[in-house]
């Protein structure tokens, strides 16, 4: 399922098509927030949610997924638990690899820097994610990874 965004939105002025999660209920929120302008679909099970547009490892493409999110300060949290897998989500696959995303929280859209957070700051921020989420220490129980969490950080560019 793709999506049009424009280059005016990531600063250009040309149309491109975005790439939506193959995850039904994903694809529906994503384009319930990006067409409502950030104003509808901004929570999942009660949690403020994201939209996260990254650029595939493998084919270049442009593709958008919707992630609870926390904060530390004016920086965004997101966890890549992918409800406690053994794997890593492929969204976390693709930022380890290009880290410059792009963002739309609510009705603010903007680009960012993707940073996965040592084990110590992980522990400092990891109570205030299970209380914006809280299956999420479930998740890190249920599986022998390390599930990482990532530090959005808004960029100038």
């Amino acid at each position: 399922m793709t999506a049009q965004v424009t280059r005016a939105d990531s600063g250009g002025d040309a149309t491109d098509a975005v790439r939506l999660s193959p995850t039904g209920w994903v694809a529906e929120q994503a384009e319930l927030y990006e067409e409502s302008g950030g104003t509808r679909g901004t929570t999942v099970q009660g949690a403020p949610c994201l939209l996260l547009d990254y650029v595939g490892r493998r084919t270049g493409t442009v593709r958008r997924t919707v992630l609870i999110y926390g904060r530390d300060g004016d920086d965004h949290l997101v966890v890549a638990s992918k409800g406690g897998s053994d794997d890593h989500p492929l969204w976390y696959l693709n930022i380890k690899d290009n880290p410059r995303v792009r963002l739309r929280v609510g009705t603010e859209r903007f680009t960012a820097l993707a940073e996965t957070l040592s084990a110590e700051e992980k522990a400092r921020v990891w109570p205030h994610l299970v209380d914006v989420f809280a299956p999420y220490e479930s998740y890190q129980k249920k599986t022998s990874r390390d599930i990482p969490v990532v530090r959005l950080r808004r960029t100038d560019a």
